[in-house]
């Protein structure tokens, strides 16, 4: 790749000594994903198989599913795998490397939130902000800081820009209602294509993480609000 593009690159080792390297290279520009389509390509692409029902796009214009399309190269190559394997994880940025023993539903739910964050999707480009500044393995605490931050950060920009903006976190929570849709809609078609469990647990988990954000949006985000004391919040 040029030097136009960002690179993260996973590395995993299993018990059995075998090792899997899956490069993720983003356009510095679009934070777009850039990856290489083979042709044919499978029939589970298509924006037809399993299209969420809250999808904008028509398959006239767009016959593959960008989501789809983009998570091809990680489903050929980690498709087979286990939920529960256990796995050595090492992820390198350009700032840094982040390394964990883990499973491999929660790698490859952290991998599937990248490329799904940074696919050409309506629903999912909401999430780019947060792409550019990968955290893998990200906990649910973590997870509800970053995503909240993002998006009144943009609502800033907004508000910068002249334009209508809200410090309410109505817009927040659609976002993560029209995911939940794309999520169920994508671990269906994900389980066309591969012959193992982990990528549609990984999906799975990445479900269950977008449901527990929703909730606390829901609840004020009282879970944080103990942080923010120094700055007077919840004070007299």
């Amino acid at each position: 790749m040029s030097d136009d593009s960002r690179l993260i690159l996973y590395k995993l080792k299993f018990d059995d000594g075998h090792t899997i390297e899956f490069p993720i290279h983003l356009d510095k520009a679009t934070n777009d994903f850039l990856a290489v389509l083979p042709e044919p390509a499978p029939s589970w692409i298509a924006l037809e198989c399993h299209q969420c029902s809250n999808c904008p796009l028509s398959t006239l214009s767009v016959p593959r599913c960008p989501v789809a399309a983009n998570l091809l190269p990680l489903i050929e190559l980690c498709g087979a795998m286990v939920s529960y394997q256990s796995v050595h994880m090492d992820v390198y940025t350009p700032e840094r490397c982040i390394s964990a023993n883990t499973t491999a539903q929660r790698v490859l739910s952290s991998i599937l939130g990248l490329v799904i964050a940074t696919s050409p999707c309506p629903h999912t480009e909401h999430f780019k902000p947060m792409a550019r500044f990968h955290l893998p393995l990200a906990s649910e605490d973590e997870t509800i800081y970053r995503t909240s931050s993002m998006y009144l950060l943009a609502q800033h920009f907004l508000y910068k820009d002249g334009k209508a903006y809200s410090l309410d976190l109505d817009g927040l929570r659609k976002i993560y209602a029209e995911m939940q849709v794309i999520n169920r809609a994508l671990a269906n078609r994900l389980r066309t294509a591969i012959s193992q469990d982990a990528a549609v647990n990984g999906i799975i988990l990445l479900d269950l993480l977008t449901q527990s954000v929703t909730w606390s949006i829901e609840d004020g985000l009282d879970n944080l609000r103990y942080l923010f004391k120094p700055y007077g919040v919840g004070a007299n």
